[in-house]
């Protein structure tokens, strides 16, 4: 911990520099945080693992120290794998964290800088307002009507106040954790990381949450299903084998081998690593998941509310017209400003925050000094920040040379004339101006002052009874973004809804949305018609309408449980403290990662990193191929179990020595597990996904229908598998070479299976170059090669060299099964797809 030495400018980027080395980052350890040796542990607990050690000994105990050593050694590469599996995903979460954790506004080198929580060190001037979370322990040093909640603290749910008086006489400093509910505060960072209180008492600012899920949920139910059948078939060929062929050594090798084929360990590594590493490449995109519920449910999402400023608009603002003069005349940017128009921005750049982040206030300021010139007033002594029942912002200010103080406000055209009770005919003219400018997609606010008081004079605890003067509007323009048609257009053809909710004035929204290419057809509703309509009648506006302006965050949260009433599944947007609420009741909140407060990201399943409404659709697009490629995945799976199954019972069935060997289970379990988990996880979007309609969020993952696809598939490998192993008895091949030869059918149909199961169409799929699926297929056959030429390597497998025209044959057999299969199944689906059309048109 060190002591204050920070100037109003505060800290250069070299003394914070200096300090983040001392003091390491603002961070406490992270309780979720898995190190290698804890994986290292679950790992040897595997059920696949625990099945392998047993092998081997039993391989010791009957003297085949080859054998023995060979399972050992697969024994290695299989944690080996595992291991490299569970640190990618790890690193993965790790980087999910770092970009999810909070900033702060820190005020270095004299300028107000947004930089991440984890930089910040003792002596930074931090600012905190209202939805901000403290981000480390801090003294007050000026501010206004800070409340803050400390109950994860301290367990106490109501606010509490603080002041920098307080604090210099040794009140209680601001603990960081705490959340600001009201006001704002210049404070300086007292202690960081695990010197703060949070990090004493070990509290944990995790904001990844991990929670069970339905996807979770149905994996789960998979396992434990096939784990009763693997159990149950292994108890069956065992108490068969013993009454039937005797010899317990090849009895407990065929159950153990039967077990290790029907364990689905793929299943939750599978779960694992695609929501980890599906999480992280929405990250790339600038989409940031912090529950994984949200990537389940991108999928199903009918109908996307969004605000408009900053998330269709560009947030990138300019005061473009004012109207101050008695007449209401416009002035275009680029105009010099007459004396009116000049007290118009001057008043206005009152009313804002000179150090804030907002695009709006720092247009204003722009335009107000356009040479970076001062404010007249000489210091700000209160702020009134925006509220649901007053939208409008204000600041009262003591005067250069003059007495009394100076409350300057701006806001809603509509608010601002009510505060100064223009007569009727000029509150019509001034509505009827504002219309005008809102129509040409600008948004505008309204300025007014009032003189309040003498030199002795103490600020006002609300602004609502001041005698304000009516100073005129200003337009500021904010462009829409240029690829947002396009995502609406995209988000259409998805079967999603769009529909905005902002703010600002109807005429603004209108415009905007025309230009987005939302629907306009059905007008725009108010908030304030919101009040008066019970259930039934906001479920009939709802039907009707996709724009509402002048909506408060009540009225959104209203909205959302509306929409989710009439059965939509609904993806929120919002950025603001009171946004939380719908947020949070929304089936996907989406916060803004730039503008939006931590309350708000602390409520949502997701943050936009850049608050780009396309990167919401993109995020529907990523997570709709996350889904696809895990139900992929899990087919598979399905399929490439079969076979080996099939395999380790056709001995007992035929009557032939054993086939399998759990070296065999090992290698095929070295191909299942990497393209299970790696080769498909990186397979694109279908070139469809944008063009189907939602899925259901009752939909499973693998119905009945695809299990029995899924089977079908597995069976057809296994009946090549068969094909070539009786087919090599009937030509009266030894048992070692039918041994080989069924190998190399098995592994060939498994490599089939996977080029299946990728995303394409059939023949394509063999065209498309894949580095991953090379990485495995390349080594694979290389293997079986080995097998089919080299006895020594043969030998290892407990096989002979077949002849190498009965090898070519077992690795074409499944290829062409499976292909001739899909060729007639896609044929009788085209068939079935014309007959069924020229029913409907006959009819």
């Amino acid at each position: 911990m060190g002591t204050a030495t920070t100037t109003s400018a505060g800290l250069t980027s070299a003394q914070a520099a200096e300090r983040l080395l001392r003091d390491g980052p603002n961070a406490v350890p992270h309780p979720d945080r898995r190190r290698w040796t804890a994986m290292l542990g679950s790992v040897v607990r595997e059920p696949m693992l625990l099945l392998l050690i047993a092998a081997t000994v039993l391989y010791l105990l009957i003297g085949e120290a080859r054998d023995a050593a060979t399972l050992a050694i697969s024994v290695v590469l299989v944690v080996a794998l595992t291991l490299y599996q569970e640190l990618r995903s790890e690193r993965a979460l790790q980087a999910l964290r770092d970009l999810a954790s909070p900033t702060a506004h820190v005020r270095r080198d004299g300028t107000l800088q947004q930089v991440s929580a984890t930089e910040l060190v003792v002596g930074d001037l931090v600012r905190v307002a209202e939805g901000d979370r403290i981000p480390a322990d801090a003294r007050m040093l000026a501010g206004s009507d800070l409340h803050v909640d400390e109950s994860l603290l301290t367990g106490e749910s109501t606010p509490v106040a603080h002041d920098a008086h307080a604090t210099e006489a040794g009140g209680a400093n601001l603990a960081g954790g705490t959340l600001v509910v009201r006001g704002e505060a210049t404070a300086e960072v007292i202690a960081t990381g695990a010197r703060t209180q949070m990090g004493r008492i070990g509290a944990s600012l995790n904001t990844i949450r991990s929670e069970p899920t339905l996807l979770q949920e149905e994996m789960r139910r998979l396992v434990v299903l096939f784990a009763a059948v693997g159990i149950a078939s292994c108890v069956v060929l065992l108490v068969l084998y013993l009454a039937l062929r005797g010899g317990w050594e090849q009895a407990l090798l065929a159950s153990i081998t039967l077990a290790m084929s029907n364990i689905p360990e793929e299943f939750p590594v599978v779960l694992t690593v695609f929501l980890a590493l599906g999480a992280w490449r929405m990250a790339r995109k600038r989409v940031l998941v912090r529950r994984p519920p949200a990537i389940e449910a991108l999928g199903t999402v009918t109908v996307l509310c969004t605000d408009k400023t900053g998330t269709l608009t560009e947030n990138r603002m300019a005061v473009a017209r004012w109207a101050a003069d008695e007449a209401l005349a416009v002035s275009a940017l680029g105009s010099a400003p007459g004396p009116e128009a000049q007290a118009l921005l001057q008043c206005a750049s009152l009313a804002s925050d000179a150090d804030g982040l907002d695009p709006m206030d720092r247009a204003i300021q722009a335009a107000a000094h356009p040479s970076g010139g001062n404010r007249t007033a000489t210091a700000c002594v209160r702020h009134y920040p925006v509220s649901p029942q007053l939208p409008v912002y204000a600041n009262a200010w003591r005067q250069a040379g003059r007495s009394g103080l100076l409350v300057a406000c701006k806001g809603a055209p509509e608010t601002v004339a009510a505060l100064c009770a223009l007569p009727q005919a000029q509150h019509a003219r001034v509505m009827r101006q504002a219309e005008a400018m809102a129509a040409d997609g600008l948004r505008v606010i309204a300025v007014a002052r009032s003189e309040y008081g003498d030199e002795s004079a103490s600020p006002p605890a609300s602004i609502t009874d001041l005698p304000f003067q009516w100073l005129g509007l200003l337009g500021l323009a904010d462009p829409l973004r240029t690829a947002v048609p396009a995502a609406v257009d995209e988000a259409r053809a998805a079967g999603v809804r769009v529909i905005m909710m902002t703010g600002d004035h109807a005429e603004t929204a209108r415009a905007i949305a025309a230009a987005a290419r939302i629907d306009t057809s059905g007008g725009v509703a108010l908030g304030r018609d919101l009040d008066d309509l019970d259930p039934a009648g906001l479920s009939e506006l709802l039907e009707r309408t996709q724009l509402f302006a002048r909506v408060r965050p009540e009225h959104k949260l209203r909205l959302v449980e509306a929409l989710k009433g009439q059965g939509a599944i609904v993806a929120m947007t919002g950025d603001g403290v009171n946004d939380a609420p719908a947020l949070a009741a929304a089936h996907v909140g989406i916060a803004m990662g730039g503008r939006g407060t931590d309350v708000a990201r602390e409520a949502a399943a997701i943050v936009l990193l850049d608050d780009d409404f396309t990167s919401v659709v993109r995020a529907i697009r990523l997570g709709r191929g996350i889904y696809d490629n895990i139900r992929r995945a899990a087919r598979y799976i399905i399929a490439a179990h079969v076979p080996i199954t099939g395999l380790a019972l056709m001995p007992l069935l035929l009557g032939t020595p054993l086939i399998l060997q759990p070296l065999h289970v090992v290698f095929l379990e070295m191909i299942i597990d990497p393209v299970s988990s790696i080769v498909l996880e990186r397979e694109p979007a279908a070139g469809d996904i944008m063009h189907r309609p939602p899925r259901s969020p009752h939909a499973r993952l693998i119905g009945l229908r695809t299990l029995l696809a899924s089977m079908g598939r597995g069976l057809i490998v296994l009946a090549a598998v068969a094909a070539a192993y009786t087919g090599a008895a009937y030509a009266g091949l030894p048992s070692p070479q039918r041994g080989a030869l069924a190998f190399i059918a098995l592994v060939a149909g498994n490599l089939g299976l996977v080029v299946l199961h990728r995303s394409g169409p059939a023949f394509r799929k063999l065209q498309r170059h894949d580095i991953a699926f090379g990485f495995i297929a390349m080594p694979t056959l290389a293997l079986l090669a080995a097998i089919a030429l080299r006895p020594a390597v043969a030998a290892w497998f407990g096989f002979a060299p077949p002849p190498l025209p009965a090898a070519a044959l077992a690795l074409l057999l499944p290829w062409g099964a499976l292909w001739g299969t899909s060729w007639l199944g896609a044929r009788l689906r085209r068939t079935s797809g014309r007959a069924s059309g020229q029913e409907g048109r006959s009819t």
